[in-house]
């Protein structure tokens, strides 16, 4: 699915590799727009691939040689000599499932946090340390509630 906004460049294209996926993908395509907005990039290629579980193993092994699953994996692949910024997110709808009945929201929710923290990486943000850590899941949480999903990443904390 590809999208272009008047007065933006955006082409947000899904690559769905999981039947029966249980999320409405036009809600990720506004979460990145907003994103966008937010971080006022006007010109980019975002391509999102959902994955299951054995898809993340192959991404995770070909590009960090590591063996194991995880939840999203990000690549700014941007040229400074070309305009616009150009992302790749790989999210992983199994651990989506998995993590939303165990944390009580949804799929689709769980799902909405992984392209959020994808995209948040690609714009410079961090989470090597508590601090940067903190900073960003609070702007995850902002940016979820926004677009719908409520507050996903601190919903324990809540309870």
């Amino acid at each position: 699915m590809m999208m272009d906004l008047p007065n933006r460049h955006l082409h947000i294209r899904f690559n769905t590799l999981v039947p029966d996926l249980d999320a409405d993908v036009s809600k990720f395509e506004r979460l990145i727009q907003g994103i966008c907005e937010a971080f006022e990039i006007d010109h980019a290629a975002i391509d999102v691939s959902i994955v299951d579980d054995a898809g993340m193993i192959e991404v995770h092994r070909e590009f960090l040689k590591k063996d194991n699953t995880t939840d999203v994996i990000s690549f700014d692949l941007s040229d400074e000599l070309e305009p616009g910024r150009t992302f790749q997110l790989v999210v992983n709808a199994d651990m989506a499932a998995r993590q939303g009945r165990q944390r009580g929201h949804t799929t689709e929710a769980e799902l909405a946090l992984y392209i959020t923290h994808g995209m948040l990486h690609n714009v410079g943000f961090d989470d090597i340390d508590e601090a940067q850590a903190r900073k960003m899941h609070e702007t995850e949480d902002m940016l979820l509630q926004r677009y719908g999903f409520g507050i996903i990443y601190y919903q324990d904390e809540l309870d």
